[in-house]
């Protein structure tokens, strides 16, 4: 176990360090800081004192190792928009993505997993059939047209919703959060259903075509011939093993829900690190977009090395092999 660990670690380590690369790369072959930070007027004198100060002076190889050193300190540089430190910039944000992510996260498997029982253990039912036909068009609908969709019939033609926005926030500490005023909350429903769309088809889907697959098995045909009741095949047997690649896909779309909250948040507005990512991005804000590319792909590394680990708690099949394997190796 002590090794698996370590080794999983060390690749995150290398993943990073890609990542890094590919991050600082914008600083040297997207648009001139200098020229940004200095604007129209400057002469030669201060843009020299300038590429000194930023270090943009010295070898490649050098500046990356400086960028991967502060990253790891959290330390991302100045706003080339803002005039502020980018670490301060993205801790303000954070909260509401992180908020916002959950949400949708735990709507998808809240609703995905139930349905996706369902429709495996009731398969010629009309609502199975109905519920597939509405996941289709699910995971066929891009992000930001379910959003406007819901815009329009939620906030323009019922005015129930808010359209944009956090709502009214409450300040624990640093972090900010919706969830304790109305308005909050209400503010939350509509990025958090546009977001989850896709994740829940998926995982309803995926279900559905696990269970299916389980309930063929010689265990489960065996677990009938002994007279255990449906309702202890169904969910004593079956669905614990169905849920071991559900473990997987929801940890890596959990990842993929921070990542690509940038629609959602676009469309409404939110007021999260996607929402920053977007703006930065028209105007060439350099550090915030490295800044974001670093912390999505950290958050990805460490879902994957939580996922990497229940998977490895929940499938003993995975502990006998390697415990064959090393016995193997002796």
């Amino acid at each position: 176990m002590i090794a698996f660990v370590i080794r999983r670690l060390l690749q995150a380590v290398l993943v990073m360090m890609a990542v890094g690369f590919v991050a600082f790369s914008l600083f040297a072959y997207v648009g001139d800081p200098v020229a940004i930070m200095l604007g129209q007027d400057f002469t030669a004198e201060s843009r020299r004192l300038l590429v000194h100060e930023l270090g943009l002076d010295q070898p490649f190889f050098v500046q990356y190792v400086h960028f991967l050193l502060n990253a790891a300190q959290g330390n991302f540089g100045i706003s080339y928009r803002l005039a502020r430190p980018v670490s301060e910039l993205l801790l303000e944000r954070l909260p509401a993505t992180l908020e916002l992510s959950l949400c949708a996260a735990a709507l998808a498997l809240a609703v995905g997993v139930p349905l996706g029982v369902y429709t495996g253990l009731n398969r010629e039912s009309w609502l199975s059939r109905l519920l597939l036909t509405v996941s289709l068009v699910g995971v066929s609908l891009p992000t930001f047209l379910i959003g406007i969709l819901l815009i329009l019939v939620f906030s323009v033609v019922l005015g129930w919703l808010p359209s944009f926005g956090r709502g009214t926030t409450v300040a624990l500490g640093w972090w900010t959060t919706g969830f304790l005023t109305e308005s909050g909350l209400r503010a939350l429903i509509l990025p958090s259903v546009t977001l989850a769309m896709f994740q829940m088809t998926l995982i309803m889907r995926l279900v559905r075509s696990e269970m299916l697959e389980v309930l063929r098995t010689d265990y489960i045909k065996f677990a009938r011939a002994r007279g255990l009741s449906d309702r202890a095949i169904n969910f004593g047997h079956a669905l614990k093993n169905t849920l071991v690649p559900v473990i997987t896909i929801t940890g890596l779309q959990l990842g993929g829900i921070i990542a690509f909250a940038i629609v959602t948040e676009t469309v409404f507005q939110w007021p999260g690190m996607g929402f920053l990512f977007i703006q930065s991005v028209s105007a060439a804000d350099i550090p915030v977009m490295a800044a974001y590319l670093v912390l999505i792909a950290f958050f990805f590394v460490m879902i994957n090395l939580v996922v990497d680990l229940l998977y490895y708690g929940v499938d003993p099949r995975l502990r006998i092999d390697r415990a064959a394997a090393a016995g193997h190796g002796h």
